[in-house]
């Protein structure tokens, strides 16, 4: 499980910096909608080669809820966040999923929120607010939307993390369920950019590659992986595991695009492994899932 959350780390990690670079050459909703759009024909690829089939329909409307949830709402949120508030402060909001996925798998998976879990958790945040070096508020309804976008990617990882007890049966896999998930995402932020936004495209070999990255490794790879990561511990332990993301994506930007490196920023690193030690690392043996991670 720890190669799993080492992979999660890198290719997420260092799309901070694709993405960065993606943004001087596309409209952002348009440009996550052709990564997903990417994303599920890789995905899609897969299942043809596989043999596998669609979905029977019992799935579809948890397929159509979680992929309408964690693509297209909290991308959405992300990048209307934006353009209004700082980059530091969007990736913070977003990164308060955690406390959102947390408190909704006390209440729906049974997943008892201890006091290991909630100081973990609040180091983790405190360690996030300094990495990002966030020293400026917005508007608040924009504060509010993002904050809801996080919400949305906790809820969409509750429901699979719930599914997936219901898919033992070998009539949908996690393959099939993250391919309809991508599918759904991208046509309904195929719609919003259609409907919302404006702007040019411009087509060099870097935002080719940006795209294809994007599309590939940082959709298609890393959401399975997310799921995957999803079924196999506790849904809490899952979200404040990938805050590892971060640290990897400021130190991608320390190492491809210069970008500083300061006390505040190594402290806020240490603090959220910390937080994340703190909630995986191996306790007491309760259950089926204690000590995976």
């Amino acid at each position: 499980m720890i190669k799993l959350l080492f992979a999660i780390y890198l290719v997420w990690g260092f799309n901070w910096v694709v993405m960065k670079e993606a943004n001087l050459f596309f409209p952002p909703v348009t440009f996550s909608c052709y990564r997903f759009i990417i994303g599920a024909m890789v995905l899609l690829a897969v299942c043809f080669w596989l043999k596998l089939p669609i979905p029977p329909r019992r799935y579809w409307p948890w397929i159509a809820i979680t992929g309408f949830l964690q693509i297209a709402v909290n991308t959405a949120a992300i990048q209307i966040g934006m353009v209004t508030l700082g980059a530091g402060l969007v990736a913070v909001l977003n990164y308060s999923m955690p406390v959102w996925m947390a408190l909704m798998a006390h209440f729906f998976l049974g997943e008892h929120l201890t006091r290991r879990k909630v100081i973990g958790i609040i180091v983790s945040m405190a360690g996030m607010w300094l990495l990002m070096n966030v020293d400026s508020g917005g508007d608040l309804s924009i504060v509010v939307l993002t904050l809801v976008g996080a919400a949305a990617w906790a809820a969409a990882g509750i429901i699979v993390k719930i599914q997936d007890r219901r898919m033992k049966a070998n009539d949908c896999n996690l393959i099939q369920y993250t391919t309809w998930q991508m599918v759904v995402g991208a046509l309904a932020l195929g719609v919003q950019a259609a409907v919302m936004e404006s702007g040019t495209i411009q087509w060099t070999p870097l935002a080719v590659g940006c795209l294809l990255y994007n599309g590939i490794m940082a959709s298609s790879l890393a959401f399975f992986m997310w799921n995957y990561l999803l079924t196999q511990i506790e849904a809490a332990k899952a979200a404040i595991a990938i805050l590892g993301v971060p640290v990897v994506g400021v130190i991608s930007g320390v190492l491809v695009l210069d970008e500083p490196m300061t006390a505040m920023t190594l402290l806020g690193m240490a603090m959220i492994l910390i937080g994340i030690v703190c909630i995986v690392r191996p306790g007491q043996r309760t259950g089926a899932t204690a000590g995976k991670v």
